[in-house]
């Protein structure tokens, strides 16, 4: 259903694709009020796609304005949890019959390999949406055992309107994560996706539209940080902010809702995370080749990417020998190609910021195993840096490119301690033979997802978040994601003789 097509059939994809353009506020495309725009780039060619609409403070008012008065009137709250899921489960119909137009918007607006969008990123967006569909009328609120004199009911609610602000990684799968408990729950909704990758969201909301989701639930407004984003974390009638990026970003969040209306905020930010390889380690090909699609996968643009492999001292040679050949079948070239699974850096700012990691090597006098090398564009090879010291900045700092730093340790808690030694704690993979070690380390290591012997996230089921600078406020996926966007109320009703005995007096 999701294989590939050809170089060919993609490209002819691109050529007849139009490119929406303007914000999407209370069931219609609008331009912006100010009337100006902004250009969105192919990062692989440096083309113009299209002129988005720049909004501003004005458009971020009158979004979350629609916002509330559907919240309020409960034209999408109100109705029942089969409805809504009847309504999800079509979006997500409509989003599989336009998967192939989707993927090639994504690859071109973001320089994502086209392999990925169509076999990844668009199936997980389905899936999650459809899984969050099914999730609504499957959800029993409670009772709590208060004797026999009172009724005590505790249910969820909608939380309001919420902000939802997207990372240009995956806008595609994160805007899913975050609509599809935010609308199952029966929140209204105002997307900022990021300034580099706003196209695909603006189709979804349109989609959506068609769908059923009725106007003002689904709103979509284009922009900068500073012009949209900073104005809907501080705005006074927007109830919660759905955060995924990166860590400093996260933080002027915090302090949007400290100097506003206390607005709950659920961050999901970077990570520095380890890929932990014992000496009982069973099957080093296998390790091969799950830390090179960690590290590399997403060009490495991936919060969880496995930046930093922690490998025992006495395996280390001949796991970057495997490594090197599992790295051939990463070629890096034009994203429409589905032979490729290297694109393009999203802008030429990160392809500055990823590069200074490898002059640093460069400094630093280590070696590079592997890649190093960049490309006309914005383009860099998979690069593995061995003799990676915790000192170096290329072990402390998120780099969200395609480079693994290297280091080795000698002892359990050698290990357990280098995977620990960041501000960070989003992922973490383990790989060993040993079922004791497997468990003393999946728990020693502060991290909220951890993987046992292959990289991954996990799935709609499991929760995803980290520790420390990582994460703050709840989890993205998940039962749990979808308690996010839900207030607890308790209704305690008195059935005492009392209060009987006083209503016939």
């Amino acid at each position: 259903m999701h294989e590939p097509l050809t170089a060919a059939e993609y490209k002819a994809i691109a050529a007849e694709l139009q490119f929406p353009t303007n914000a999407f506020i209370d069931g219609a495309f609008r331009p912006a009020n100010s009337g100006k725009t902004f250009k969105s780039k192919n990062p692989a060619t440096g083309e113009t796609l299209a002129k988005i609409a720049a909004c501003d403070s004005t458009d971020v008012d009158y979004a979350v304005l629609k916002a509330r008065e559907a919240f309020d009137d409960g034209r999408w709250r109100l109705r029942s949890p089969s409805e809504r899921k009847e309504v999800l489960l079509k979006l997500a119909k409509l989003i599989e019959c336009n998967r192939h137009e989707l993927a090639v918007m994504e690859s071109l607006d973001s320089g994502k390999p086209i392999r990925e969008c169509q076999t990844v990123d668009v199936p997980d967006t389905i899936h999650t949406l459809r899984w969050h569909a099914e999730l609504i009328d499957k959800l029993y609120d409670n009772t709590a055992p208060v004797g026999s004199n009172a009724l005590t009911m505790i249910v969820r609610e909608p939380v309001g309107v919420v902000g939802c602000v997207l990372p240009w990684n995956f806008p595609l799968l994160m805007l899913a994560w975050k609509i599809g408990p935010a609308l199952a729950a029966g929140c209204s909704v105002v997307v900022k996706p990021a300034e580099d990758t706003t196209l695909t969201t603006l189709r979804v909301a349109e989609l959506a539209h068609e769908a059923g989701v009725p106007a003002g639930v689904f709103n979509v407004v284009t922009g900068s940080g500073k012009e949209v984003g900073e104005p809907l974390g501080m705005h006074m009638d927007v109830d919660m902010v759905a955060f995924t990026g990166s860590t400093p970003t996260g933080r002027r969040f915090l302090r949007y809702a400290a100097d506003s209306n206390l607005k709950r905020v659920v961050l999901e930010c970077g990570g520095k995370n380890p890929a932990v390889v014992l000496d009982d380690a069973e099957d080093l090909d296998l390790v091969a080749e799950q830390v090179v699609n960690g590290a590399f996968w997403n060009m490495g643009e991936n919060c969880s990417a496995t930046s930093r492999l922690i490998v025992h001292a006495k395996v280390k040679d001949e796991l970057l020998k495997r490594i090197g050949a599992y790295m051939r079948e990463w070629k890096t070239g034009d994203p429409l190609d589905p032979e490729n699974r290297i694109g393009a850096l999203v802008n030429r700012a990160h392809f500055e910021k990823v590069t200074s990691f490898l002059d640093d090597a460069k400094k630093e006098k280590l070696s590079v195993a592997h890649g190093g090398d960049t490309r006309d564009g914005i383009f860099v090879e998979p690069t593995v840096v061995d003799g990676v010291t915790p000192s170096s900045r290329l072990f402390q700092e998120e780099i969200f490119g395609p480079v693994l730093s290297v280091t080795t340790f000698k002892s359990l808690a050698e290990a357990v301690g280098l995977a620990n030694d960041t501000n960070y704690g989003l992922t973490a993979s383990v790989y060993t033979g040993s079922l004791r070690n497997a468990i003393k380390l999946s728990r020693e290591i502060r991290a909220g997802v951890v993987t046992v012997n292959c990289f991954g996230e996990g799935d709609a089921t499991t929760p995803f978040g980290g520790y420390k600078e990582s994460g703050f406020g709840g989890r993205d996926k998940s039962i749990f994601a979808h308690d996010n966007y839900c207030e607890l109320k308790t209704i305690w009703i008195d059935v005492s003789d009392r209060s009987v005995d006083e209503t016939i007096r």
